[in-house]
């Protein structure tokens, strides 16, 4: 990753691994694409490079990115989804002309109509996030349990229990306070101040 940016939590589904370039939603928020060639970036090791980002291509990004976020939380909630979300996503989806294609060893791949072209970019990403959305695929959306972060997540284990976003982030983290009060509990115990 480029210095000085915070690294890139990928996830294993493309939609909801993009919400995740804003981290820490109820928190200090840290902001992953905080420029266009961050956000080129993060296509790029998301297989679907682009040569350049302009400003208001980020900014179209940025608005993907929060509409998925909302319309995720309504559902993993059993909520109806915001109509400004759902308006958003249809139409990054209908923008872009971006085609699956299979490679010799057997994989899918995106070809986008143009080296620049964030638009097909963004489309593939809305074309995920509705097919997560609309339960299309065997799992389902939940929050992370961090109280600070609270992101959105496709549940893809077999039980469907899963907590948390990222077990190496907030799952260590939220485990990490845990084991703190607990041995701030038994000390004061010990000592007769707890």
């Amino acid at each position: 990753m480029r210095a000085g940016f915070p690294d890139f939590r990928l996830g294993t589904e493309l939609a909801t691994g993009f919400t995740a370039t804003l981290t820490e939603r109820c928190g200090d928020a840290v902001e992953r694409i905080p420029t266009p060639q961050r956000l080129a970036d993060w296509l790029a090791v998301s297989g679907l490079a682009v040569d350049s980002c302009t400003d208001d291509q980020l900014e179209l990004a940025r608005e993907l990115r929060e509409s998925i976020h909302a319309a995720a939380t309504a559902a993993a909630l059993h909520e109806a989804l915001p109509a400004s979300a759902v308006h958003v996503i249809n139409e990054r989806s209908l923008r872009g002309q971006a085609a699956a294609v299979l490679t010799p060893e057997g994989h899918r791949r995106w070809r986008l109509s143009s080296a620049s072209s964030v638009e097909d970019a963004l489309s593939v990403i809305a074309a995920d996030a509705i097919s997560i959305i609309a339960g299309e695929r065997d799992g389902k959306l939940a929050l992370c349990a961090s109280p600070t972060c609270r992101a959105a997540f496709f549940d893809t284990s077999q039980s469907r229990t899963r907590k948390w976003c990222d077990m190496n982030t907030c799952g260590n983290r939220q485990k990490k306070v845990r084991f703190n009060a607990q041995r701030k509990n038994a000390t004061g115990a010990r000592t007769g101040t707890g």
